[in-house]
């Protein structure tokens, strides 16, 4: 009987090492697994996000439309809002941003420093969206003549005021130019500290009712007024998917707007702090471009927009706008759009 007993406690004391045994061996792989998955997880890098610059302007505004949609979630890209243009430029100079929304003027400048400026993307022509607000009493261009003038610091500012002032034959001696950031332009206008401003988007859209005369506005200077999309050259090798998706997302947000702008509306507006119909309105003098005609504008043997850009490169150079001369023939890549 001591012998049976015996025997009978030994075999639970080995059934239940054997168990504990077993167990360890069924787990003991897993453990390893999920531990190798923890040590790969801490060791892979995120991505780096594709960090786009975005002044205030209507046409950029399908980026922000895009994000809302979705069509960013499973990208690393960051739409990074900046005050003015200038600000803009400033960060991608000191390398804080891969890609900017900007006029085809500001990519000119900047490739005067920077030799990987690549244009990538035509996001709309002004034909109207920039104008010059004067109050009531002044008519006409010729009579800024002695008047304080409001002037974003960019190269677009200076740009548009030239232009404006040549078709009156006037230069910018004849006026007093008073450099304000885009976001006085309402606050200098209303508390009578300048006579006129050269303006766009929300800005015009509340100053107009005010009660200011447009005196002056792009559609009188065609094709002058260009906005791209700049990226690093190097970023479209690095960041390929990022950047492919960043030019898909305008494109798809573009046609969206088109076929539901209300909704579209709704969705933005709010960010720029006014209403709907506003952010409706403020489109009224772009026209942005569609895939097939950005192909053409960018790529084949003699692209659309070179003779433009070329034509603004003499303009600027004599309006002393310009550094040094730059070739916009090296400024264009229509990789992006032409995969789509």
């Amino acid at each position: 009987m001591k012998f049976w007993s015996s025997l009978q406690e030994n075999r639970s004391f080995w059934s239940k090492w054997c168990w504990k045994v077993r167990k360890q061996i069924v787990i003991l792989p897993f453990a390893l697994l999920f531990s190798l998955s923890l040590l790969t997880s801490c060791n892979t890098a995120p991505a780096s996000p594709l960090r786009v610059a975005i002044n205030p302007w209507p046409g950029y505004e399908t980026l922000y439309l895009a994000r809302s949609l979705g069509h960013y979630e499973n990208t690393p890209i960051e739409l990074i809002d900046f005050p003015s243009a200038a600000e803009e430029m400033r960060a991608y100079r000191n390398g804080n941003v891969e890609a900017m929304a900007s006029t085809l003027d500001q990519a000119l400048t900047l490739a005067t420093t920077q030799s990987d400026v690549r244009i990538v993307t035509i996001m709309d022509f002004s034909e109207g969206g920039d104008v010059i607000l004067a109050k009531p009493e002044i008519l006409n261009l010729k009579a800024l003549k002695g008047k304080r003038v409001g002037v974003e610091a960019s190269a677009l500012g200076a740009y548009t005021i030239s232009r404006a002032l040549e078709l009156a034959d006037l230069t910018p001696k004849d006026i007093e130019v008073v450099s304000l950031r885009l976001s006085e332009h309402e606050r200098a206008f209303k508390d009578g500290e300048i006579d006129a401003v050269v303006t766009f988007g929300a800005a015009r859209t509340r100053i107009l009712e005010t009660g200011a005369k447009q005196i002056f506005d792009s559609s009188q200077i065609p094709g002058e007024i260009v906005d791209t999309l700049v990226v690093r050259q190097s970023v479209l090798e690095t960041q390929s998917e990022a950047s492919q998706a960043l030019v898909k997302g305008h494109f798809e947000a573009r046609e969206y707007l088109k076929k539901h702008p209300q909704e579209s509306a709704e969705r933005v507006a709010p960010r720029t702090q006014i209403t709907p119909e506003q952010f409706l309105e403020s489109f009224e003098g772009l026209r942005s471009p569609d895939i097939q005609e950005n192909q053409t504008l960018l790529g084949g043997e003699n692209p659309l927009l070179l003779k433009t850009a070329r034509r603004l490169v003499a303009i600027m150079m004599d309006n002393d706008l310009l550094s040094k001369p730059v070739d916009p023939a090296n400024l264009l890549d229509d990789r992006l759009v032409k995969a789509l």
